[in-house]
């Protein structure tokens, strides 16, 4: 699986390409697809990072949401 740096994921924003991307525990998803993802934003989350903090302690839902969104690849580890 292709991994990928912050910096890239980063780039995936909603703003600086046409990709929608976030991560969560290491994955990196495509949310492109996405309504709710519209420019990047999904209520207080931002797209182009990892999602994995915010989801784990403050979301309404659970990991299971991210099984219909297409996997890009891996967050490379700094």
């Amino acid at each position: 699986m292709k991994e990928y740096t912050r910096a890239q994921l980063a780039l995936r924003n909603g703003q600086d390409k046409a990709e929608i991307w976030v991560a969560y525990r290491g994955v990196i998803y495509d949310v492109s697809a996405s309504r709710l993802w519209r420019n990047g934003k999904h209520y207080e989350h931002w797209a182009g990072q990892d999602l994995t903090e915010e989801l784990d302690h403050d979301a309404p839902h659970t990991a299971g949401v991210f099984e219909k969104f297409p996997v890009v690849g891996k967050l490379k580890q700094s």
